[in-house]
């Protein structure tokens, strides 16, 4: 009876839980590079390094294509000594950074997930401490009981294509806008509905501290001697959240400091939102189709604004005369800004407070379609919804096929070596 390899099988299982973590945290960050670049930047300003800001966007798609390709040569057994080094390198410096992060919480989120999962530094610290960590160590270990899916003679292949791939896969997605959205503004989310709460939602539940004759006591809500002067308010302790709906504020401020947000969701016509997070960054080689779609608009009897956050009066005036802009600007939150829309300069359009569609200025309707676009967007048919799909397949296929041909090539060229020995 063939004794079992309880190395190997640990091995193997270490390879998997670490491959498909780093091609899932790869993916998932290269779908956002914005978002990634944005998290950079609070990570530079918590280390006092803020003036690699610029780089930002170029290590955010350089961080996930390595932490995917890492991952995708972890999964494939893909020169296995120096892949699994690098893997313990990299888990090491980031249990100590996550352990940091945790303990003196410089950024709220680290961000290990991007945007598709949130978790507190203290988890991400115990998910590396416990799982991830120990997981490289047992590959760096036993890295030889590794089973290969190529040969030697193919490595460069898939280190050079899984770089490529994730890179451009990035690239793309900031070229036009993140293929799959995991913020509350997505296509066809309503902002009032996120922004309200349920009937039975849970609400905060507090501990009040009183002091009496030096001595202090701790209090419920219902129990608290708020009338009794001879008690002293100490503090108060936040001892379970309630619930946090989605999006918690949404304002949008015109030339007169009025906020203006219920009016616009409230429009049932169609309202269209040029958001520009940062007006004296944005790119205005799209302003053609910008400016057709404001003439529709006009024509339309529709509502046109521009939207941007910190620019000055006179960025405004500066993108005016430079556009020909002629549609007024509202003012409000640069996080919310960039929330909304992951494009500098990026088109909304909204119906009733619902997110119709969104678009990169790289992707604006041209004046022969726009038309047709926005009228269907208006007034969906049932046909049009149908003949929606999602573009996963395209992409599972980009990367899947290029491999699964390399493989197939490499298994016959080594069958065929092999005989002729």
């Amino acid at each position: 009876m063939k004794e079992i390899d309880y190395r190997k099988i640990s091995a193997e299982t270490c390879r998997i839980v670490l491959g498909v973590t780093c091609i899932f945290s790869g993916t998932v960050k290269a779908i956002d590079p914005v978002g990634g670049a944005i998290k950079m930047e609070d990570y530079f300003g918590a280390f006092g390094l803020s003036a690699l800001n610029p780089i930002a966007l170029f290590m955010s798609i350089n961080l996930s294509a390595i932490e995917f390709l890492l991952g995708l040569c972890i999964l494939m057994a893909v020169y296995r000594k120096l892949t699994t080094t690098c893997m313990l390198a990299f888990m090491t410096f980031m249990t100590l950074l996550t352990l940091y992060l945790a303990v003196f919480n410089p950024v709220h989120d680290c961000g290990c997930f991007g945007e598709a999962i949130i978790i507190t530094n203290w988890q991400t610290f115990l998910k590396n401490i416990l799982v991830l960590l120990p997981a490289s160590i047992v590959i760096f270990i036993y890295h030889k009981k590794m089973t290969p899916i190529y040969t030697y003679k193919v490595y460069w292949f898939v280190l050079l294509f899984g770089y490529l791939f994730s890179a451009g896969f990035s690239y793309y997605n900031h070229y036009h806008l993140p293929i799959m959205d995991f913020r509350p503004y997505k296509i066809g989310a309503n902002i009032p509905q996120l922004m309200s709460f349920p009937e039975d939602a849970p609400q905060d539940e507090y501990q009040f501290i009183y002091e009496k004759d030096g001595k202090k006591e701790t209090f419920t809500p219902e129990t608290a001697p708020a009338g009794d002067s001879t008690w002293r308010f100490v503090e108060a302790k936040l001892i379970k959240p309630g619930y946090v709906p989605p999006i918690t504020s949404f304002e949008l401020y015109d030339t007169n400091e009025e906020n203006i947000a219920e009016e616009i969701m409230a429009d049932e016509r169609g309202v269209f939102l040029l958001i520009s997070p940062k007006l004296e960054k944005a790119s205005d080689k799209d302003i053609d189709e910008i400016n057709n779609i404001y003439d529709y608009a006009v024509e339309h009897g529709m509502r046109f604004y521009g939207v941007t956050s910190s620019s000055t009066k006179e960025d405004v005036a500066a993108w005016i005369n430079n556009t020909c802009a002629e549609y007024p600007f509202l003012t409000a939150d640069d996080v919310t800004l960039k929330t909304i829309i992951r494009a500098n300069p990026g088109l909304v359009l909204l119906k009733s407070g619902t997110i119709l569609e969104k678009w990169n200025h790289n992707d604006i309707p041209s004046e022969d379609t726009a038309e047709s676009i926005i009228e269907e967007l208006l007034n969906p048919s049932d046909k049009k919804r149908n003949e929606e799909k999602s573009p996963w397949t395209l992409i599972v296929c980009c990367f899947a096929l290029p491999l699964s041909f390399v493989w197939i090539y490499d298994y016959f060229r080594n069958r065929r070596n092999n005989k002729s020995k």
